[in-house]
């Protein structure tokens, strides 16, 4: 059977057992332009059934649409289906039959496992959502949906605050407004967090057999899941607003916020009522949740444009600083005034905002007389951390990217990822915050306020205090995703001696593992001045990412070294990728 052959036999198998009509046309579509010889669609169906959207450590994550490598109701209910198995066989429950939901006679009595389904305002998160409770519901499990579209930190905390067994959250973050995505948290001695290898290949192993030897339209289904109680959103509210109530500085503070078209506002404005203070101003466009996301095409505060109308309000009401979630909110961006940047307004970078969070966190530790705590970042962000820690004598780690590793640090007391993630209260959100992040910043700026400081102050003086810290980042995004391999290859088999006018001392390869870290596609060069450079695939979006850190004697010299190593990195991956 030729590949043609195959995808139009697997496309006609799929349309069998999808429930969803709007995906089941789109299928019959590109089937009926295929039978009559069109070249395109017999394409675009080789591409949807060509591969399997792959479940990892980030769960899953893929352009909606009909087929086995696009996001949709067979793929979610064969996923659920094999969490469901995954967490049945590590209960000791016998294994549910995908055909008629039997159990095993002969298994031991034991603990029935919870999950708790959270979801957000993007197309189709709700039905994904309700599937999920539905079929874990039908394979015996106690399944607990969250009682609206809320923020991915609610999620995570309910996973804790109901002692669940597992969580998962229907999400696809920041992707583009045609993704959705399915995230997996774990509870019990994994604190609610993220799942890490190797727990993702076997649910992936569950996952693959059901998807073999079951119907999706067949598997147990049952109603009899419960609707989360409004008290689990208040307690997350009530843990929320504790991380920083407002001083006496929140006085007429005037800062705008944005949703991103997401699901924050709800929860941020019970949140920073509940902690004192004021009301911020509204991105009004951007308020409520919208998972066409009209105002922005690229719905991540990171990229180009996406904070404009945030930028433009600022304007309009004299505000001293924006903050930004990202649609799940589990991500903060924070931007300045500034009279020398394009339209009088900076974002600061993640490190920025992990750094100065970082160091309130330490003092925090100290004041609590906590000598044994650990700040964490991923292994591409600010190494100031590091310095950070040190001058509290505190602990410090660097971990592979991602909160599933970051949130796992040992005695951890705050960790942060430069893509605008921040872990700031451990005791109850065991993954990346952008409310709590938000709450702790507000905290922050209004502290300074008592003093007669602003956030540029606060710059300045983590400078002074603890060095002239530099960071740069270049983004690759490609069609083609053998252009990332292509480029991590070359770097392998022909290292770079030299990175502009700076020898290269020494190359990890983390592939073999390195300072105890577990294997991961990374390449980290340290430089003969100090500098770090590591290139990484995107573990989320088709992107090559290059990580730039440097530290100078002033900060005009720190400038100037980072200038310098993007300059010659940006021209040496642009030669490998052309």
């Amino acid at each position: 059977m030729s590949t043609a052959e195959g995808a139009v036999a697997a496309a006609r198998a799929w349309l069998a057992q999808d429930p969803d009509p709007e995906t089941r046309a789109e299928l019959e579509q590109l089937l009926a332009a295929a039978d009559d010889g069109d070249a395109d669609a017999a394409a675009d169906l080789a591409d949807r059934f060509g591969a399997r959207l792959a479940f990892g450590t980030a769960g899953l994550r893929g352009e909606l649409g009909a087929g086995s490598n696009r996001m949709n109701r067979v793929l979610v209910a064969q996923a659920a289906a094999g969490f469901a198995a995954f967490l049945r066989e590590r209960a000791g429950l016998g294994e549910t039959d995908p055909a008629d939901g039997d159990t095993d006679a002969d298994a031991e009595p034991a603990r029935v496992p919870t999950v708790v389904v959270g979801y957000d305002g993007r197309r189709n998160s709700r039905v994904f959502a309700e599937d999920s409770a539905q079929i874990f519901a039908g394979a015996g499990l106690r399944a607990i949906l969250l009682p609206r579209l809320l923020p991915t930190p609610v999620l995570a905390f309910a996973v804790r605050h109901l002692d669940a067994d597992a969580g998962v959250m229907v999400t696809a973050s920041h992707n583009p407004p045609n993704d959705n995505g399915y995230k997996v948290y774990l509870g019990g001695a994994d604190e609610g967090a993220q799942i890490v290898a190797p727990v993702d290949a076997e649910i992936a192993a569950h996952i693959d057999r059901i998807a073999a030897e079951a119907d999706a339209a067949a598997l147990p289904r049952s109603l009899a899941f419960e609707t989360a109680p409004e008290s689990v959103v208040e307690a997350y509210v009530e843990a929320t607003a504790a991380v920083a109530p407002a001083s006496a500085g929140a006085e007429g503070l005037r800062w705008v916020y944005t949703a991103m078209h997401g699901v924050g506002w709800e929860t941020v404005q019970r949140i920073v009522e509940r902690a004192g203070y004021p009301a911020p101003i509204t991105v009004d466009a951007q308020r409520d949740p919208d998972g066409t996301f009209p105002t922005v095409s690229f719905p991540n505060p990171e990229e180009p444009g996406a904070m404009d109308l945030a930028f433009a309000t600022a304007r309009e009401h004299g505000a001293d600083l924006v903050i930004a979630n990202d649609p799940d909110a589990d991500r903060l961006a924070v931007a300045v005034p500034d009279e020398d940047a394009e339209g009088g307004w900076r974002r600061l970078t993640g490190n920025q905002i992990g750094l100065l969070l970082g160091w309130r966190a330490a003092r925090l530790a100290a004041e609590s007389g906590v000598t044994d705590g650990t700040l964490a970042c991923s292994l591409v962000s600010s190494p100031g951390l590091q310095t950070v820690a040190e001058h509290f004598g505190l602990r410090s780690a660097a971990t592979l990217t991602g909160f599933k590793w970051i949130s796992r640090a040992p005695g951890i007391v705050f960790g942060f990822e430069e893509a605008l993630g921040y872990l700031v209260n451990p005791e109850t959100v065991r993954d990346k915050d952008g409310i709590s992040a938000a709450v702790a910043f507000l905290g922050m700026v209004s502290d300074a306020r008592t003093e007669g400081r602003g956030i540029r102050d606060l710059l300045n003086e983590f400078d002074e205090t603890f060095g002239f810290f530099a960071s740069d980042q270049i983004s690759v995004r490609v069609d083609d995703l053998s252009v990332i391999g292509r480029v991590m290859s070359a770097l392998r088999a022909d290292p770079p001696a030299r990175i502009g006018e700076v020898e290269v001392d020494r190359v990890d390869d983390l592939l073999t593992g390195v300072d105890e870290l577990p294997p991961g596609d990374v390449l980290r060069y340290w430089l003969a001045d100090g500098s770090r450079v590591i290139v990484r695939p995107s573990g989320t979006e088709p992107k090559l990412k290059v990580y730039l850190d440097v530290r100078g004697d002033s900060a005009d010299d720190a400038a100037a070294r980072i200038h310098a190593v993007t300059t010659a990195m940006r021209d040496l991956v642009d030669a490998l990728s052309a």
